[in-house]
């Protein structure tokens, strides 16, 4: 075994320890750098507070991939919802024959839970269905960093339409990142295309991940249907992320998520980490209580 797979082995077996702890002891490994509760300053610092001290019961239904839709559904409307062919609590109730030709099958309880059938006849459903067997026995809280928003999602199973542009060519995911309620700056990305980091004029910004970039991707004909959209989703919020797509010209939803890379991927160069962790005003816990249950 690797060293690095040691020490990653070595951190994930401290998750016994209070959820205080085990983020701090998380963020430190991973970051290199210290975390103090008291006066956190980067963005992924706050992120790791955010983790421990913001919990009202709403985000365990926004970072559901299929509860979230009733949320939006209620503030921009069905139209910007992809259509949904099913949601399961067992793979053994999906009905393959009955499945258009291309779909996406997800899990609703965590990222990265995701397989995209372009030709269903292509399909090994034995892989699929122990692959989604193998999803559900997972919780996003104890996979990651604790991520309290997932702590109690209940693991299922979504099976969507199958979305590609015409143009294109591709999925092109849009990150809208929303600091009480406004979206500030937007990461584009698509498996073939790379990931790239714009202000909301579509002017590429002098920051980024340290990840290799492949081709410029263009801006999308709607983007300002997609910052109103955002902004709409986001209302309120500390900090979420939202997430669309724009398949020929119409907007979709993706996700909402409060925890962007689980804290751990630190901007680049350096000094961003401070100057976009200042974007994010943290609510102050109320006297007398240990989080906050109300947003």
């Amino acid at each position: 075994m690797s060293k690095r797979k040691l020490w990653v082995k070595m951190v994930r077996a401290f998750k016994f320890l209070p959820q205080p702890y085990y983020v701090k002891y998380y963020y430190e490994y991973y970051s290199g750098k210290k975390l103090d509760y008291d006066n956190p300053q980067e963005f992924n610092q706050k992120l790791s507070w955010y983790k421990v001290f913001f919990r009202p019961k709403i985000l365990n239904i926004l970072v559901d991939k299929y509860a979230v839709r009733e949320f939006v559904e209620d503030k921009i409307g069905s139209k910007y919802l992809n259509e949904c062919y099913g949601v399961y609590e067992s793979p053994l109730d999906v009905n393959f024959d009955e499945l258009p030709q291309k779909f996406v099958i997800k899990g609703v309880h965590g990222c990265n839970f995701n397989l995209v059938v372009e030709d269903k006849n292509k399909l090994n459903k034995t892989k699929a269905i122990f692959l989604m067997k193998k999803w559900l026995t997972k919780n996003q809280y104890y996979r990651g960093g604790l991520e309290w928003a997932y702590k109690d999602v209940k693991p299922r199973i979504v099976i969507e339409k199958f979305l590609k542009d015409d143009v294109s060519k591709d999925l092109i995911d849009y990150k809208f990142y929303c600091f009480d309620g406004t979206p500030k700056f937007l990461v584009a990305q698509s498996d073939t295309l790379g990931r790239y980091f714009y202000d909301l004029k579509w002017k590429e910004l002098p920051f980024r991940w340290k990840k290799e970039y492949k081709k410029e991707i263009e801006k999308p004909s709607n983007l300002d249907e997609l910052i109103n959209l955002a902004t709409k989703l986001a209302d309120k919020f500390p900090f979420v992320r939202v997430d669309f797509y724009s398949v020929n010209n119409q907007a979709y939803f993706g996700e909402m998520t409060f925890y962007p890379t689980d804290a751990r991927d630190d901007f680049y160069p350096e000094e961003y980490n401070k100057i976009i962790g200042d974007y994010f005003e943290l609510p102050i816990i109320p006297k007398g209580e240990k989080y906050i249950t109300k947003y």
